[in-house]
């Protein structure tokens, strides 16, 4: 039983023996730093079931819990809050379970708590990852880490867009204007060759456009007549026909994309256990609409398109089948969801890593397959977050102005690597020692600095800002680490053996927040929320760097002393390399 089930049960024990009262629950929160004590029982939500004076009232319950509980050995009451003082003993305890205990926080997976699919990234296949889908990789990758420490059993997964009328667009661009460039003539990774034709389509269509008005169209006419725009329209209508010679373009272009994307997410350090493709799931879902026709879910209208009406849920009409017979998106994903549920049979719920946008198009989704009655449906989850901004402004991909994924990651190298040399810490690196260690401050920076928000928070992004090596950043923790590794490399002669009884102050503090990480990493994987993990490694670097900067590790006199404050550095280091791996970040042994 941990120190918060223990207090939480002898209080409401202390309540029924003075009061005779049931407390349903018992509210505690860390003792703030201003106030002597370990863990605050609040007295104030008390007073709906005692009526008395909260000072008196915590009194009487302080006394009864340092008589009747071995880890109380004090308290004091401040205006309705019982602080108490948690033994050393305790702590001594609890740093003995850390130090036996194997991947500290992490839960074995429940086999019977049903897996969780995690989507993410889900790209189209005509241009290149930007800023906005390393946003989407990161807390998708970091929230499935989170749910498996957590306990889960989980599936990491994308769908990826590669069907539709902007894929044709790159491909008619290129076959237009492209000459058979390839990537290995070009030099260029096959995603960026890509994304070029698509940014060549959208202009030369911009010119037809313009040659269109000049003409006396009007402009929402001439973008309609436009001779570009009407042969990808063609080109889509062959390839959903199947014809030979489109189907063959688009099998070699999507080739050249998926190596270029699988190259990002290796740089990136993200990764997947399957991949479904728009192409193979964009007739998935027709069955389901019969099948909820049937059931009375969708209504037909004399069109022949099939509809839900969704107005007494507070939403609106969604169609879900064209009057032609053919899919919509809601269609798909209705289709996608179940396929998911047939490939893994034990699954339990999915969560969609998509931008806010799209926070309707999920409500909907979910009620839909509620309403077709999928269990699982109860236990969807949008994993919604807002815009990555640049100080320069919005990006927009038709015109070429996206900050591209792969560009971003070659500039946090470089700017991690001109800070780093002004700083001089790399004296005696090789040069291929450096590029290593500037990649990994760079992306660790990069990480943290998206990670440590809110998902639901719109982020300004400043690449220098993120590579300080003081403050709420990625480096300043990598950096913590590598000093107390520095530190291990000088302490191996210290006794393994420790045996002391009274606790520093500052060791006590340390002690308190590593007793939180098991209920840190519950609480992100219930959010599902990495700045959960980001800001709680953040505090435990603070409050590490306070314990260096008022104690002396090596130099303590008494070698039980030493031994201790070495071993409680090394479970520190652990702790960070733990979370950060949570968040996808690597920490280097020397900085």
């Amino acid at each position: 039983m941990d120190k918060q089930e223990l207090i939480t049960a002898k209080v409401r024990e202390a309540v029924k023996d003075i009061y005779d009262v049931e407390l349903e629950s018992v509210e505690l929160q860390p003792t703030r730093k201003d106030f002597e004590g370990d863990l605050t029982v609040v007295v104030f939500p008390m007073l709906r079931v005692i009526k008395g004076n909260p000072q008196l009232i915590g009194e009487q319950i302080g006394g009864y819990l340092q008589k009747s509980v071995n880890e109380v050995v004090g308290y004091n009451v401040v205006k309705g809050f019982l602080n108490l003082l948690i033994s050393d003993a305790y702590y001594l305890r609890l740093f003995a379970e850390i130090r036996n205990s194997h991947n500290y926080g992490y839960r074995l997976p429940d086999e019977n708590g049903g897996a969780v699919v995690v989507e993410y990234s889900s790209p189209n296949t005509n241009k290149p990852l930007h800023l906005g889908h390393i946003r989407n990789n990161l807390l998708g990758y970091s929230v499935a880490e989170i749910l498996k420490a957590s306990g889960k059993k989980v599936y990491k997964t994308q769908i990826i867009n590669d069907r539709g009328i902007h894929i044709c667009k790159s491909m008619l661009a290129w076959q237009k204007f492209g000459n058979g460039e390839t990537p290995e003539s070009s030099g260029l990774k096959g995603d960026h060759l890509a994304g070029k034709y698509y940014v060549i389509f959208d202009k030369e269509y911009k010119k037809e456009i313009k040659t269109l008005v000049d003409s006396g169209l009007p402009e929402k006419e001439a973008a309609a007549k436009a001779p570009l725009l009407l042969e990808a329209q063609e080109m889509l209508r062959k390839w959903e026909a199947g014809d030979k010679e489109v189907i063959t373009l688009w099998e070699k272009m999507n080739h050249w994309v998926y190596e270029g994307f699988e190259k990002t997410y290796a740089d990136l350090g993200v990764d997947f256990d399957s991949y479904y493709y728009e192409s193979n799931t964009y007739l998935l879902g027709k069955d389901i609409v019969e099948d909820g026709l049937e059931k009375g879910v969708f209504y037909r209208k004399e069109d022949g398109s099939v509809w839900i009406d969704l107005t007494e849920e507070g939403l609106d009409e969604k169609i879900v089948l064209r009057a032609d017979g053919t899919a919509v998106y809601m269609t798909q994903d209705m289709g996608t969801a179940v396929q998911r549920v047939k490939d893994h049979p034990d699954i339990g719920g999915m969560v969609y890593t998509v931008g806010n946008e799209q926070d309707y198009h999920f409500k909907v989704l979910f009620l839909i397959l509620q309403k077709l009655g999928y269990d699982w449906a109860k236990q969807l989850y949008h994993l919604s977050y807002g815009m990555v901004d640049l100080p320069s402004g919005k990006m927009k991909s038709r015109e070429g102005t996206v900050v591209d994924a792969d560009d971003l990651i070659v500039e946090m190298t470089e700017t991690a690597g001109e800070i780093s040399r002004e700083l001089g810490k790399l004296d005696g690196y090789s040069e291929e020692e450096k590029q290593d260690l500037y990649k990994t401050i760079g992306l660790g920076a990069l990480k943290y600095y998206i990670l440590k928000v809110d998902p639901k928070k719109r982020i300004l992004f400043n690449p220098e800002e993120s590579v300080d090596f003081a403050g709420n950043t990625g480096p300043f923790i990598q950096y913590a680490y590598a000093r107390i590794q520095s530190i291990l490399r000088k302490a191996k002669d210290v006794a393994v053996d420790v045996n002391i009884t009274v606790l520093h102050n500052r060791e006590k503090e340390l002690l308190k927040l590593l007793e939180n990480y098991p209920a840190v990493i519950q609480s992100a994987a219930e959010n599902y929320n990495p700045a959960v993990i980001a800001n709680y490694v953040y505090d435990v670097v603070k409050e590490f760097n306070s314990f260096y900067q008022n104690v002396s590790i090596l130099g303590a006199e008494d070698e039980h002393i030493r031994a201790f404050r070495v071993q409680l550095s090394e479970e520190v280091a652990k702790l960070i390399a733990s979370g950060c791996r949570l968040l996808g970040i690597n920490v280097p042994e020397r900085m």
